[in-house]
């Protein structure tokens, strides 16, 4: 079981990037690379972090991550031109360390997958879940069915889900994880020029609790992409 406590919390972010491509119609990965180091996470996910087309080349320039953000990619491409999984990356701090990555495919109209990442954290173990779900209700509930099924073949650990899962109720159409998560909307993050909806959300299992989330809203993160990141400090329940 992981050791984290309250003071040895850990935080995660959310941020779907679209492309690159902020508000002002300006693609710019760097501004992306700095509102990333701002968010002081240990765990970042990304939607939108390659392009759609050919080898889907990372909208990031990869080879700056580090230094710009302080933060390792998780890799995911076999010839190292992809960022992400369908979109989806995971960006971690050198102080968690990878047990095993699955590449899940995700039913529905629209080609979809998510991230399965299991962690090592504080010498204890964590699943995180990066997600981008469709835009289609009946497409998310079968692609959060099939989440559901997966998880249930693997190990139990702790485990938090988290990424654009293009939800705008508060109440209806994320049910098939809430039996076995608790979901949490951080903030209004959609749309960056006037935030109305909550489309990026975490949940956390039963073994894990919040300590504080939110939304970074600035005049850049307003720019950057038509989404906020949002983020959450969590840690295992006593």
């Amino acid at each position: 079981m992981s050791t984290l406590t309250p003071q040895t919390s850990l935080r995660i972010a959310s941020y779907n990037i679209r492309k690159a491509v902020g508000t002002d119609q300006r693609r710019d990965p760097q501004r992306i690379l700095g509102i990333i180091s701002d968010l002081q996470a240990d765990i970042v996910v990304l939607q939108e972090a390659d392009r759609r087309l050919g080898k889907r080349p990372s909208v990031l320039p990869i080879a700056d991550i580090p230094a710009r953000t302080g933060m390792i990619p998780v890799q995911l491409s076999t010839d190292g031109s992809s960022l992400g999984w369908h979109g989806n990356s995971i960006l971690l701090s050198p102080s968690v360390k990878i047990s095993a990555i699955c590449l899940f495919d995700l039913p529905g109209i629209e080609p979809r997958g998510a991230i399965i990442a299991d962690l090592l954290v504080n010498d204890g173990p964590l699943r995180v879940i990066a997600a981008h779900l469709g835009l289609l209700r009946g497409s998310r509930r079968r692609q959060l069915s099939a989440l559901i099924q997966k998880l249930g073949t693997l190990d139990d650990m702790p485990t938090v889900i988290a990424g654009d899962l293009n939800e705008w109720s508060l109440r209806v159409g994320l049910g098939r994880i809430a039996h076995h998560f608790t979901i949490h909307a951080p903030g209004k993050s959609f749309h960056a020029n006037i935030p109305l909806a909550s489309l990026d959300r975490i949940a956390l299992d039963q073994l894990l609790e919040p300590y504080a989330a939110g939304v970074l809203d600035s005049p850049t993160t307003r720019r950057a992409s038509d989404h906020l990141p949002i983020w959450m400090d969590f840690g295992v329940k006593a």
